[in-house]
């Protein structure tokens, strides 16, 4: 009898062991298993974030090419419409000289010089759809970037440096200077004299050399 209450007794302890080392590791596992769906999921969310930076990287690419392309057809448009304007300018010229010399034998002056006019104002309608415009000169303060200077005209009446009078109109392409205007530009009269009483200086006449 006491041999039985023993093996029971032993028996109990045997299966409380087993119970309590199943539980440890089925712990165990439980705590692996939720570790490896953590590191799976932190790797996921990594991935997840390289592909959304590569694809924000591939958007912003596309929407730099294209505003290169956008930016690079309107150059090569305004360079085309350049060799074609040139040729044209010369015959804005041609009825611009036109309409400062009339012949004074002419019948019906009125008309003709009234279809120059109108010639001449369509052509700057067709030459400004391309994006020309005329460079502002008379009255204005000499450019060096916008006026080409042939002449300096000694005056006291206007400012030095101001532009008197336009030879060849001057004209933009856009922002770009397509052809800068000729132009004669005041001189101050002292400074003339100066030059003068200098030259003098530098040349005595025969009577003071001997």
């Amino acid at each position: 009898m006491e041999e039985n209450v023993n093996n029971d007794g032993a028996n109990k302890e045997l299966d409380d062991g087993i119970e309590s080392d199943s539980e440890a590791y089925k712990e165990h596992n439980d705590s692996n298993g939720e570790e490896d769906l953590n590191a799976q999921l932190e790797q996921a969310m990594s991935e997840i974030a390289e592909l959304k930076e590569s694809v924000q990287r591939a958007q912003a690419d596309l929407i730099n090419y294209r505003r290169r392309v956008e930016e690079e057809k309107v150059e090569l448009q305004q360079r085309a419409n350049t060799s074609i304007i040139l040729n044209l300018l010369t015959v804005l010229d041609d009825h611009s000289r036109s309409l400062q010399y009339i012949p004074d034998n002419m019948t019906d002056v009125e008309s003709w010089v009234s279809g120059l006019e109108l010639v001449y104002k369509n052509l700057e309608k067709i030459l400004g759809g391309f994006g020309l415009s005329k460079i502002e000169s008379n009255d204005k303060a000499f450019n060096p970037l916008e006026h080409d200077a042939l002449l300096h005209q000694p005056t006291s009446e206007i400012e030095e440096g101001k532009i008197i009078s336009v030879i060849r109109e001057g004209y933009r392409l856009h922002d770009r200077i397509l052809r800068p205007a000729q132009v004669v530009v005041s001189k101050s009269e002292e400074e003339r004299n100066q030059n003068s009483i200098e030259g003098a200086n530098e040349n005595p006449s025969e009577e003071e050399n001997i």
